[in-house]
């Protein structure tokens, strides 16, 4: 009895590290076979920000992305992927990542002239903190009547 109990122990631990490393394999994966920021913005973002419908900040516009690229990148990118002024969320394409909604948020930071790197994992967490408290934050001026 006891020797099936340990076979069965090392079998689990084995399973749970298999199952670990095809979960960190496939993450790499599609993390390597994800739209790159460029190809959003042309894809999606460039209706808007190639254009400045809606006053959007155009693409390279240092002057008009100044204000926005100070909050930060994880605010800016949280923001946005929330939805903000007539931007809807993610850009109005749901089937767009965080990751890659973050890489084209920095593909246009760029283009204005900052430094901002495509998200690593510590900034789509940052990015995810910074959406939950805008999703409150929205929630609460609903339920208070004062709108977006």
């Amino acid at each position: 009895m006891r020797r099936r109990t340990r076979v069965a122990r090392r079998t689990s631990a084995a399973t749970a590290l298999v199952l670990a490393l095809v979960g960190c394999a496939t993450d790499e994966r599609a993390a390597q076979t994800s739209l790159s920021g460029e190809q959003v913005y042309r894809e999606t973002c460039s209706a808007c920000h190639a254009t400045g419908v809606a006053n959007a900040p155009r693409l390279g516009d240092r002057k008009a992305w100044a204000p926005l690229v100070e909050e930060g990148q994880a605010v800016l990118t949280a923001h946005a992927w929330v939805g903000v002024r007539a931007m809807p969320p993610g850009g109005g394409r749901p089937d767009l990542s965080l990751l890659e909604f973050g890489r084209a948020a920095a593909y246009m930071a760029r283009a204005a002239g900052e430094r901002w790197e495509d998200p690593d994992a510590e900034m789509l967490e940052r990015i995810r903190e910074e959406e939950e408290k805008r999703v409150e934050e929205l929630r609460a001026k609903k339920e208070s009547g004062t709108g977006s």
